[in-house]
């Protein structure tokens, strides 16, 4: 049966390359989404498939209710594009100034609709219920996940996969790995208050330039002094913003920045070490602050066990020697939201090719993937859910 539906999937390749292109040439923003879920909806509804659109937002989610009794399982897919300049010489280049998908969103939500598309035509067939989440802005933070799991998307799911398609891995390989798979992202915001004044004067001031300065020195020791070196962990500061005259002392002065960890404990000291940090740093100066810590992201953890099962199903698919072990990354995915609440895991797919200057990185201007990423994706879902659903009876190519 599962040759039958990877090749039903190759068939409408064509079809998955037009609506990626068309999504490609209209992106729509994080939480400015409006004509890509109606498009998405209009998509599954034409299947057959219970579609509930609005949810958390403009998220969209597919049910398809097999002719079998069993489990629940979700795929996930994201839709929103970033505030990026599309430079790429193609015909099919954004059409909205200052928009584009660089983060390959678009190739995400085609695949996945090819999925629905193929599994709804053996919908009897299917021992369990498949659930299509389709997620708007999770580029933003906070992204759309969060809202869309208070709003039901998860109810009754027992397990739930995702994939990235990467620019930096090339176009045919896999690459998936229990535990860890990216880091937690918090975000901080601090206004340090002091007494400007003249700068040939500095003695009549509480400088907030230099008490900043300090704070960013200070900050950069709670990794390196207060965190396990066995333990991943980045304190960043982003953004130093103060004053604007070369003799003023100025008022005030801002830092931003960004912390990632993988750990809960580690997560809990470096918040705790960083208010402590900014409170005695700034006393000592004389200084006043106000101080901002925004939990963004969880880590994602991959389940073990199921991250064994699309190791499988993607050595069948595209070879044992094309799949391996990733890295984790240091970067934050809000499909950790989803594996706070249920097993789950998240997994890449390739689609460097420099034969097509498939070669940006993400969020580049240039940013391109091989399309036929699209088929890896959808085949590592159908052979990962359909041998779930069947307590690991179905196998791609009967293997």
């Amino acid at each position: 049966m599962i040759k039958e539906i990877f090749a039903k999937l190759e068939g409408i390749y064509p079809e998955l390359v037009d609506f990626r292109r068309d999504m490609h040439m209209y992106p729509e923003q994080s939480h400015h989404e409006e004509k890509t879920p109606e498009k998405i909806a209009e998509f599954l509804k034409g299947l057959g498939i219970e579609v509930r659109s609005g949810v958390g937002g403009s998220g969209v989610v597919g049910t398809l209710r097999g002719g079998k009794p069993g489990k629940t399982v979700a795929l996930r897919a994201d839709f929103d594009a970033l505030p990026i300049q599309d430079e790429k010489d193609v015909a099919y280049k954004s059409k909205v100034p200052g928009v584009m998908h660089a983060c390959g969103h678009d190739i995400h939500t085609s695949a996945l609709l090819g999925v629905a598309k193929v599994l709804s035509t053996i919908r009897e067939e299917i021992p369990g219920t498949i659930v299509f989440i389709h997620q708007f802005a999770e580029e933003a933070t906070p992204g759309g996940a969060k809202f869309m799991i208070e709003d039901g998307c998860l109810n009754g799911v027992d397990m739930i996969y995702g994939a990235h398609v990467m620019s930096d891995q090339p176009f045919g390989t896999v690459t998936v790995r229990e535990g860890y798979v990216s880091s937690a992202q918090d975000d901080f915001k601090i206004e340090v208050l002091g007494k400007g004044g003249h700068g040939s004067q500095p003695h009549t001031t509480v400088d907030p330039l230099v008490t900043a300065s300090q704070l960013v020195v200070n900050l950069q020791q709670i990794v390196s002094r207060r965190v396990n070196p066995q333990q991943a962990a980045a304190v960043t500061v982003g953004s130093f913003m103060s004053g604007g005259a070369n003799n003023v002392i100025p008022d005030k002065a801002i830092i931003k920045g960004t912390v990632r960890t993988y750990d809960a404990e580690v997560r809990d000291i470096i918040e705790k070490a960083m208010e402590q940090i900014t409170k005695t740093t700034c006393e000592a100066a004389g200084a006043d602050v106000d101080y901002e810590y925004v939990r963004d992201c969880p880590s994602m953890f991959n389940d073990s066990e199921e991250s064994k099962r699309v190791e499988e199903m993607a050595k069948l698919i595209v070879g044992e020697e094309n799949v391996t072990e990733m890295d984790p990354m240091m970067g934050s995915e809000d499909y950790a939201y989803y594996q706070q609440e249920i097993r789950g895991v998240y997994f890449i797919v390739g689609g460097k090719n420099a034969d097509i200057n498939a070669v940006y990185p993400h969020h580049h201007p240039k940013f391109t993937v091989d399309e036929r990423s699209m088929l890896n994706i959808g085949k590592v879902f159908i052979g990962t859910v359909l041998n779930y659903l069947s307590d690991g009876e179905i196998k791609p190519y009967g293997k």
